[in-house]
């Protein structure tokens, strides 16, 4: 398991050089969600891929 210092640094230096402060925080803002999401699958659950298909089939095809 990864620390949040040595997330952020990767994510850090996979960033062009000319990236502003507002390109890192949206970065940041993104790590977190996807860390949240993952953690939320992990404790909740989740449904499979097929199941998800099924379910916005309706929305999808209309």
């Amino acid at each position: 398991m990864t620390t949040p210092k040595a997330e952020v640094t990767a994510m850090l230096e996979s960033l062009p050089d000319n990236s502003d402060f507002e390109d890192i925080q949206y970065h940041l803002y993104v790590l977190e969600k996807i860390r949240r999401g993952i953690e939320r699958a992990e404790t909740e659950g989740g449904i499979s891929h097929e199941n998800a298909k099924a379910r916005l089939d309706k929305w999808l095809s209309a």
